[in-house]
């Protein structure tokens, strides 16, 4: 199978892996805050991350991380912060659905990083899908039943994505190093920078049970979906990578129906027709 191929099929795996977060995260936000929810699924992403690294799954012709890319690694780690925090307060106040829809906005801010900072080419097709995610995301957003204002959790969704995207062209610098690696330290960091958010706060430490199910659902969403998304990016650059991820919030809609009964508003409907095309 080509080189490109195979990244393909990794940035497939890993918007497939993701797909499964919001709705998850969506059921586990009934026990445990939003702060500390995205502390750990981080800490999740990166104790497993780094387990499965000693483990030797990740190939060894990567090589390691240097002080050259540490400001690229703080970036990813402040945004990677930022983030899921805000993902998860907005969950708290919009359904699975318009939020797995919303997430598609994280291809714009990278794209458009990548094509005006790092000269990455990019095709009409592309532009006009960047506009038509735009379009949609706007679509979304707002309340409906004739209110013109907008949805407060929708806007935190799309800070997240937004955060997600900035951080996409930071991680895109530091492709060529191990992925393991790279998740595993912004998994670690970023999970322990958004506990002290959360202690800071004051929510309250969620039980065992609940730390070890975020935990897992961290590692497989987060870990291991990061893992591929960074492999794919090593040969697809950031537009294309983010390009073939924008099928995970199609499939966090479908889990969502599934696992949560949704049924969502006329405006999801318009913004769906719209993301599809």
């Amino acid at each position: 199978m080509k080189t490109k191929h195979i990244a393909t099929v990794y940035a497939v795996l890993a918007a497939a892996l993701y797909a499964i977060n919001i709705p998850l995260s969506k059921i586990l936000l009934k026990e445990v805050q939003p702060t500390m929810m995205a502390a750990f699924l981080y800490l999740g992403a990166g104790v497993g991350l780094f387990l499965y690294g000693l483990a030797g799954k990740d190939g060894k012709q990567d090589e390691p991380l240097t002080r050259k890319e540490l400001p690229y690694t703080i970036g990813m780690i402040v945004l990677d912060i930022a983030a899921p925090i805000l993902l998860m307060l907005g969950l708290q106040s919009t359904d699975s659905a318009n939020a797995s829809l919303l997430n598609n906005f994280e291809i714009v801010a990278p794209s458009l990083i990548a094509f005006f900072v790092f000269r990455e080419a990019m095709s009409r097709r592309l532009t006009a899908a960047i506009a038509l995610v735009t379009a949609a995301s706007i679509a979304l957003s707002f309340e409906g039943a004739g209110a013109f204002r907008f949805n407060g959790g929708s806007l935190l969704v799309l800070g997240a994505a937004c955060c997600w995207g900035l951080e996409n062209n930071c991680t895109r610098m530091l492709s060529e190093k191990s992925s393991v690696q790279i998740t595993t330290i912004k998994g670690i960091f970023s999970g322990l920078g958004s506990l002290c958010v959360a202690l800071i706060i004051g929510e309250r430490i969620p039980g065992l049970k609940w730390i070890l199910a975020v935990a897992l659902l961290g590692f497989v969403a987060y870990g291991l979906s990061i893992n591929f998304y960074i492999k794919a990016q090593k040969d697809l650059g950031a537009a294309k990578t983010s390009a073939y991820y924008s099928i995970a919030p199609f499939l966090g809609v479908v889990f969502g129906m599934v696992m949560l009964g949704e049924r969502p508003a006329v405006q999801f409907y318009i913004g769906l027709i719209i993301m599809i095309a």
